[in-house]
């Protein structure tokens, strides 16, 4: 962020606080084309602990879900951690 006073300019800097991430691939249903991939800052019991009620509330009660709302799930429990989703399909390839 730049400020300027008097004609002066004045650079101030803000830590940024650097995260480890992690991907993991997603599986919660017994069909591969379900799956997602998660670049996160969570590890994986913190994942785990989120999605699992709600998967488990699917395959017990037939409550429907999709992996937006398991996503939106993780972003809501931890606010400050970054969570990113991608489908695999949609995942570019670099070929050299």
């Amino acid at each position: 962020m730049i400020l300027k006073e008097n004609n002066l300019i004045t650079l101030k800097i803000t830590a940024m606080q650097t995260k480890k991430l992690n991907l993991f691939q997603v599986n919660t249903t017994a069909f591969d084309e379900e799956d997602f991939l998660l670049m996160t800052s969570l590890t994986e019991d913190q994942v785990t602990e989120v999605i699992n009620p709600i998967v488990n509330d699917e395959r017990e009660n037939e409550v429907e879900y999709e992996n937006e709302m398991l996503v939106d799930a993780l972003k809501k429990a931890y606010p400050h951690h970054v969570v990113i989703h991608y489908n695999p399909s949609e995942i570019g390839l670099i070929s050299i």
